[in-house]
């Protein structure tokens, strides 16, 4: 989901900036840059720190055994492209997206207070799903003990701040900022 809404402001921007240019409308402008800025944020703290991890974590426990990630049961419902489309697409697309557009950054603390936030509440909805369920979504929970299981969130959100930083050294390093 966040790789659509990624991908949909990408495209809003895109159509905004043409159907803008050559405008002398201040308005116009000013509401073009506030959707750059989303769409920056956007990549910085969500799309590519949570794209690489989805990927990575994903592809690491299903080559480990499938069955603690994606149940075989699951080909039942789930075409094999669909998925790709969810757990292996997203990363040559969110590599491209940040070889051919420039993101903004934001501060490094803002960015990363963003993504502590972001995994602390994604963390927080899985126990609650699994809180008013009794099911954790993903099976790789059930078999940790409760101590085991604060450990590995903790470190799921470290892992997902070095993603945040891989990703802002690669844009700078990619759009060759620090000159």
């Amino acid at each position: 989901v966040i790789q659509a809404v990624f991908f949909g402001i990408c495209v809003l921007t895109d159509l905004s900036s043409l159907l803008t240019r050559g405008n002398d409308s201040q308005e116009q402008e000013r509401q073009l840059k506030k959707l750059i800025s989303l769409r920056d944020w956007m990549m910085a703290v969500l799309a590519f720190p949570v794209g690489v991890f989805v990927v990575t974590m994903f592809w690491s426990i299903y080559i480990y055994d499938r069955e603690l990630v994606y149940p075989k049961l699951l080909d039942n419902f789930i075409p094999a492209w669909l998925n790709h489309g969810m757990h292996t697409t997203v990363l040559p697309f969110v590599l491209i997206e940040m070889r051919t557009t420039h993101h903004q950054y934001p501060s490094r603390s803002c960015g990363l207070a963003a993504v502590c936030t972001f995994a602390v509440g994604y963390i927080l909805w899985v126990c609650w799903i699994h809180h008013v369920t009794g099911v954790w979504v993903y099976p790789l929970l059930e078999h940790l003990s409760p101590g085991v299981k604060i450990i590995f969130f903790a470190a799921v959100t470290v892992v997902i701040n070095i993603f945040y930083l891989v990703g802002e050294v690669l844009n700078n390093y990619i759009w060759d900022t620090q000159k």
